[in-house]
């Protein structure tokens, strides 16, 4: 059990490695910010069946970033909770 917790967290370590950083302009295209790290844990398909208000969005996103331990920057986060609020939002 404690040999496969090792393997995927040296799975998922390779593959935020594999993903470029985004910051500044870069940032700007939230919907590839968005499909690039909310996919590594699970399909897209799942936030975008959602609508949340921002607040929701917020929420879910920062929870993601805080407490599951998504790798994705303050600044990451912010560009794609504004995109799923345009998007997906109430």
């Amino acid at each position: 059990m404690k040999k496969t917790a090792v393997l995927l967290f040296v799975a998922m370590f390779l593959a935020v490695s594999a993903v470029p950083a985004y910051s500044g302009e870069e940032a700007g295209n939230a919907k590839a910010l968005f499909e690039s790290k909310c996919g590594l844990c699970h399909s897209i398909e799942r936030p975008k069946s959602k609508q949340k208000s921002k607040e929701g969005w917020e929420a879910t996103v920062m929870r993601m970033k805080n407490k599951n331990g998504c790798p994705v920057s303050d600044e990451e986060a912010k560009a794609i909770i504004d995109y799923l609020s345009e998007k997906f939002g109430k």
